[in-house]
């Protein structure tokens, strides 16, 4: 299967062509302000340096961070309504209580609490009450929103009501875009709800990203199928990541993971992804990104979706460096994708860690007679400055005293010279493209988080049946089943209910079946 990976970046849009596990060709590509005319130019040099037709490519894989920075930056987002499905239960916790200001605002801050909703067990906490859906609909149209979010209390037990809610809203308000938490989120009512509110208001700007990608793709001649990678590091097809574009947050610093462990062969390690921008952190277990144990906030709002355990700091190849007295101050302000314009050794008048890195030798980019007024005592501060934030973010990634080798990856891994915090640094053949490679690498995989009472049901019998509706989940995904492996198995007791309540979390991960 000839596979396209494609990684859309703050700084550089990358492609790989992939002959099962053999990189053909590598490329990068500047990204633009609308980002399309990036993904344009990516695919033709990578098809260009692959010399393959693009009639031979059967699937291409993108990850995007598109709708991660949609939030932070408080734009391109829809009015939204979010229902929470629950009373008399929860009604002291309003929707979006703990959302910052100005993205609750943003999003028209429209909220209601409607009966339903279940105990840990299923047990109904209050029927379902259509007429009172039906006048939440009419306030809802009366206010012009056309989005809808629909949170019950422990739906991933059972979602019957959100769906049922769904169908109501739907017949009500035809045409409207209608997020149920249950497909989202993990258990954790605040969280799952914040994760299907912010899904919600990214559904309009979603269909056009997706849309925009398929002419891209379109464009350059090929014909295979189109997927984007998830924020676990696997896919989903292009018409489920326009229904559920929070899934692709965080895709790209897990693609680089994904990519690290592929190039590298090393299943467990700390990886290090050095972009224009950013570096990004985070450990390998078994080749995938550790997942985030506790809630993660995006753009200020703690959500409870797969998300990698990887953490950010503004070091990259772009990185303004200053001088400030005795200090030397590196990032976290970037020229980004204007690095082939503002860095002083392209001529621009910024001073970046990239100008350092080829004053000092270590790297052949540009013109280095503009840089060649840079001391050899500043040089060197500054990387001391560098691999002194490194050592911080390695150390902040252990999780034992064990020396797991780290893994650099990234354009801006030019930036490394020698060990890290004593440990083993490990640059594999197409460093600079890992993330890409992650992206075309990527597998399918179906998730289950569930309660179980083990005091109806025994441990053995809630682990057999959370792994076979993980199975059927990676399935209905698109994995092919003779493939699908179980990666992950998590059962946490909940001391606090009854009937020896456990909390069961399966992953199954499957290869791509492209019949």
């Amino acid at each position: 299967m000839i596979r396209i990976g494609i990684d859309v970046g703050g700084t550089n849009t990358d492609a790989v062509v992939m002959d099962g596990p053999t990189v053909i060709a590598g490329v990068k590509a500047a990204t633009t302000a609308d980002v399309m005319t990036g993904v344009v130019n990516a695919l033709k040099a990578v098809l260009e340096a692959s010399k393959l037709d693009a009639s031979a490519i059967d699937v291409v894989m993108i990850g995007t961070t598109h709708f991660t920075n949609a939030v932070v930056q408080r734009r391109d987002r829809a009015k939204t309504a979010a229902v929470r499905l629950g009373l008399p239960a929860t009604a002291s916790l309003p929707p979006m209580v703990d959302w910052p200001e100005d993205l609750k605002l943003a999003i028209g801050g429209t909220g209601y609490l409607a009966h339903g909703g279940n105990e840990f067990d299923g047990r109904v906490i209050s029927p379902l009450d259509e007429t009172e859906l039906l006048g939440i609909a009419e306030d809802i149209k009366a206010k012009g929103i056309n989005t809808i979010a629909i949170t019950s209390v422990f739906s991933p037990v059972t979602g019957e009501f959100e769906k049922q809610a769904g169908e109501i809203f739907a017949k009500a308000l035809p045409g409207v875009h209608i997020t149920l938490s249950s497909d989202i989120g993990r258990i954790g009512l605040l969280e799952r709800e914040n994760a299907a509110i912010m899904n919600a208001c990214l559904r309009d700007l979603s269909r056009h990203v997706i849309e925009a990608f398929r002419k891209a793709i379109t464009e350059t001649g090929i014909r295979g199928r189109f997927y984007l990678t998830q924020n676990d590091g696997t896919l989903m097809d292009a018409a489920f990541a326009e229904k559920f574009p929070v899934l692709t947050f965080a895709s790209g610093p897990t693609n680089s993971m994904r990519g690290a462990a592929f190039l590298s062969g090393v299943a467990d390690a700390i990886v290090v992804d050095i972009g224009g921008t950013t570096s990004d952190v985070g450990s390998l277990h078994k080749g995938f990104p550790r997942q985030a144990t506790v809630a993660v906030e995006v753009g200020g709002v703690r959500t409870n979706f797969r998300m990698p355990d990887v953490f950010s700091i503004g070091l990259g190849g772009g990185s303004h460096v200053v001088e400030t007295g005795d200090a030397i101050k590196v990032g976290p302000t970037s020229v980004g994708y204007r690095i082939v314009t503002e860095a002083l050794i392209f001529g621009g008048s910024t001073l970046t860690t990239s100008d350092v890195v080829v004053a000092s030798g270590r790297a052949e980019l540009g013109e280095k007679a503009k840089v060649a007024h840079l001391t050899p005592e500043f040089i060197a501060r500054t990387q001391s400055k560098i691999m002194s934030m490194l050592e911080d973010c390695v150390e902040r990634s252990r999780l034992s005293p064990e020396p797991l080798p780290v893994i650099v990856v990234g354009g801006g891994s030019i930036l490394v010279d020698g060990p890290i915090g004593g440990l083993e640094v490990v640059k594999p053949n197409h460093f600079a493209v890992a993330n890409a490679v992650g992206a075309a690498i990527a597998q399918v995989s179906g998730e289950v988080d569930r309660v179980y009472a083990l005091a109806e049901i025994g441990r053995d019998q809630a682990l057999a049946d959370a792994k076979e509706r993980a199975t059927e989940a990676a399935v209905a995904a698109g994995a092919l089943r003779s493939s699908i492996e179980i990666v992950d198995v998590e059962d946490v007791p909940l001391a606090y209910l009854p009937g020896n309540a456990t909390r069961v979390r399966v992953k199954a991960v499957g290869e791509l079946h492209v019949g």
